[in-house]
């Protein structure tokens, strides 16, 4: 399939609040709603063409590294019930940068983030895919078997913390595993991409799967994690899509908590299957993982910047 014209103007992000190290440049006009909703969404049905042809690939473990050395034993697998270790072959000698987990969202797999892997990997990342089963019917049950892959991944590694991306329900279960269950001893650095941190009004099926009903905005587990996080440790970058039809309303992927160290990064011109995928997307992915803790970098930014 011929992939859609490029979209005019490049997708850009803006920042709305503090992120380190993120370069600060001028913002593009955008396009009208319309011709970028037009586009967007001519652009979804190409990146659902391609998951689709590409999701049977992402439901085996993925064989040699998952980064640079490409050495390294298998991980250990759960039972399939719940999820499983996809990609976790990695250096026993710890790298300079944490490990990257990868978490996909509802009914997908490692697939989806082949774009992703692909520029960080080139960029000396070490990563472990994570694939937990569709019959997962719990954010909690998810979390807490996410602990225990995070943990088995520290041990392998020497990492005493990981970097996580999660894409859509993937950030809300790695939310609740920082938040709730302690993972912020561990969690350096969160991404979340067109995740209903605030829960969304668009949940298909939402009467038939349970998980589903726990991403609507009032479910048990949205107020949860809109409870009290003092001293949570883990810093959020939270990408959202003003023309993502799945969150709705589209701020609610933003991550909005008093305690929580959180940054929303705005993104124009695509939409929620597009997040993973698109290859700027995936840059500022990078460079949000790669800027320095608090006490790192004395050179921290401040305010409001965007990045192209």
């Amino acid at each position: 399939m011929k992939l859609p014209p490029p979209l005019h103007p490049l997708t850009c992000f803006t920042h709305l609040s503090r992120l380190t190290r993120l370069p600060a440049l001028s913002r593009l006009p955008g396009p009208r709603l319309s011709s970028a909703l037009l586009g967007a969404t001519a652009l979804e049905l190409f990146v659902l063409t391609g998951r689709l042809i590409a999701y049977p690939f992402g439901l085996t473990p993925e064989r040699g590294g998952a980064g640079p050395a490409g050495t390294g034993p298998p991980a250990a697998t759960d039972p399939p019930t719940t999820a499983t270790t996809v990609t976790a072959a990695l250096p026993a000698t710890p790298a300079a940068t944490p490990p990257v987990v990868l978490l996909h969202g509802f009914i997908d797999n490692r697939s989806a983030f082949i774009v992703l892997r692909r520029a960080l990997t080139r960029h000396g990342r070490h990563l472990a895919s994570l694939n937990y089963s569709p019959l997962t019917r719990d954010v909690r049950t998810a979390a807490e078997l996410l602990g225990r892959h995070v943990e088995e991944i520290c041990a392998r590694t020497g990492h005493g913390r990981v970097d996580i991306v999660g894409h859509s329900l993937g950030g809300l279960i790695a939310r609740y595993y920082v938040q709730r269950l302690g993972g912020d001893r561990r969690v350096r650095t969160l991404v979340t991409l067109g995740t209903p941190h605030g829960g969304t009004a668009v949940a298909p099926g939402a009467g038939v799967h349970p998980i589903v009903r726990q991403m609507r905005g009032g479910s048990s587990v949205i107020e949860e994690l809109r409870g009290p996080a003092p001293g949570c440790r883990t810093r959020f970058v939270s990408f959202w899509s003003e023309l993502d039809q799945v969150m709705v309303p589209v701020e609610t992927a933003c991550v909005d908590h008093p305690d929580l160290d959180a940054v929303n990064v705005r993104v124009t011109g695509i939409g929620h299957l597009s997040l993973p995928v698109h290859p700027t997307v995936a840059a500022a992915v990078r460079e949000a993982l790669e800027a320095p803790e608090a006490g790192e970098d004395d050179a921290t930014a401040a305010g409001a910047t965007s990045a192209a």
